[in-house]
């Protein structure tokens, strides 16, 4: 649902990895949580349906499955979610690119509603958002009988469905000024929807 609230306001969408990260966090978290002898191993076995991916043969949401369901389908869904939020709090701020922050301390010195709009899992950026007071939507991961089932409890939070969510919450109507920044074609329908966007806007020159 729209906010009800008729304050206006500017607001920032901020794509997450590979824009305020300079590591994609899925990989990240996946060596946190396996190990990286473990994480390579999987890769191997993953291996064709990457190269399928790598090739346009199927889609982001199928390949983000697969990958997901090959390393964390069956885990106590508590435990993982704890580690989860610990990796946020405590792995996040080392692959972050200090301009982005920066960035992001500066929207919200000027009052700018600051949130990440991410395909990445909620659960392992959830800590990092909220440490830092950020709104945050982002895909989620179905849970059954107390176990990960190793799909989404959501769409995809990708390409258009990065727009979708946000005005779920949102209304943009409302705002003064969207500004949005990405790095990828999974950002191009987010940095389309905003009055002023930025394109790979942190990296090193």
């Amino acid at each position: 649902m729209a906010r009800s609230d008729k304050t206006h306001y500017s607001i920032c969408l901020f794509d997450f990895d590979g824009t305020i990260t300079s590591k994609d966090s899925l990989v990240d978290f996946t060596q946190y949580v396996t190990g990286k002898r473990a994480y390579y191993l999987g890769l191997l076995s993953l291996s064709p349906m990457l190269i399928s991916y790598k090739f346009n043969l199927i889609p982001n949401h199928i390949a983000k499955q697969k990958f997901i369901s090959h390393f964390f389908k069956g885990r106590d869904a508590d435990q993982f979610m704890k580690l989860a939020y610990k990796y946020s709090l405590e792995r996040i701020d080392k692959i972050t690119r200090p301009q982005a922050i920066e960035k992001i301390r500066w929207h919200k010195e000027h009052g700018h509603k600051v949130v990440i709009v991410s395909a990445s899992m909620e659960c392992w950026l959830k800590g990092w958002c909220e440490k830092n007071e950020l709104d945050l939507i982002a895909t989620r991961l179905e849970v059954r009988d107390g176990v990960l089932t190793g799909k989404f409890a959501t769409r995809n939070c990708h390409g258009i469905e990065k727009v979708n969510r946000v005005r779920e919450v949102y209304d943009l109507n409302l705002c003064d000024q969207v500004y949005s920044y990405g790095d990828s074609r999974g950002d191009r329908e987010l940095l389309e929807l905003a009055d002023m966007s930025f394109y790979k806007p942190f990296r090193e020159k």
